[in-house]
């Protein structure tokens, strides 16, 4: 029986490569606001392909002095206007809550830009007059095209003049990816090593501050997605919060049905990294 009917594994693989590809296609954009005329950034976006909104705000949003709002339902925040640079994310161009807040940010006056591989949304970019990055269609959903929606957007930023170096740490990111996606192809890798060891378990993915939270989140949608099995994920600090009292409860039994994943980086607050240490004790 084959599993991966959608070769969602290949796409995986060539990852590395879709991020080399979107870093080079808001080179020739035309149409682009500059940096004075932009006081806020408004990312809209649904499911797979509003997480690429999340990502360029984790990323990117640290070391803007622009803030950046990532929305996910049917209305533009109230104070959208000239000085907004709205950019709608949808990958089918048709996504029912993007379209009806795009329609009301572009009313509003916003200067808007359209991320999308058709669709309605491309149709009312032309009739904006709004500059269009479009997706490859070799990409069969909007969970495999991550790269392809996120990165355009922080190269965006820098266009514009508000996230200058995004192009080089692209590359370097690059790098990384290609000699990650070598060694967590192989059959011995981590990464089947914790597949197995999640079995059939529902995974619990933690992650720290707004990037780890941000893995947490991508990690927990795509096991939902893919496997179609459940999944949840939560920030550090905040689930010491409220979520680890959940563990306090049926001793063994919730470990049996559960399995805590703590995805941990180099950039967390040295009170995150103690924090990390309690979560793992009581989990």
């Amino acid at each position: 029986m084959k599993l991966d009917t959608l070769d969602m594994w290949g796409v995986t693989m060539a990852f590395p490569e879709q991020v080399e590809v979107a870093a080079t296609v808001v080179d020739a954009l035309a149409g682009l606001p500059d940096h004075e005329e932009i006081e806020n950034v408004v990312l809209m976006g649904m499911g797979g392909s509003g997480i690429a909104g999340d990502l360029a705000l984790a990323v990117a949003g640290p070391f803007m002095a622009t803030p950046i709002v990532v929305t996910k339902s049917y209305a533009a925040p109230n104070f959208v206007g000239p000085n907004t640079l709205c950019v709608a994310l949808s990958f089918s161009g048709n996504t029912e809550e993007t379209l009806e807040a795009a329609i009301q940010a572009e009313a509003q006056g916003a200067r808007m830009v359209v991320v999308a591989s058709g669709g309605k949304l491309a149709e009312l970019s032309d009739d904006w007059g709004a500059p269009l990055i479009g997706l490859p269609r070799d990409i069969p959903m909007p969970r495999a095209g991550l790269g392809a929606m996120a990165v355009p957007l922080l190269c965006l930023f820098e266009r514009v003049g508000l996230f200058p170096g995004a192009a080089g740490w692209i590359r370097l990111a690059v790098e990384q990816l290609k000699g990650r996606r070598d060694e967590l192809a192989k059959p011995d890798s981590s990464a089947a090593a914790l597949a197995r060891r999640i079995g059939r378990t529902m995974p619990l993915i933690y992650g720290g501050q707004d990037i780890g939270y941000l893995a947490a989140l991508r990690w927990k949608n795509q096991v939902v997605e893919n496997a179609k099995a459940p999944s949840f994920c939560a920030q550090v600090p905040e689930l010491l919060h409220n979520d680890i009292c959940g563990w306090g409860q049926h001793g063994d039994v919730t470990r049996q049905v559960f399995t805590a994943v703590l995805l941990r980086h180099d950039h967390e607050h040295p009170q995150v990294q103690r924090r990390f240490e309690l979560v793992r004790t009581w989990t």
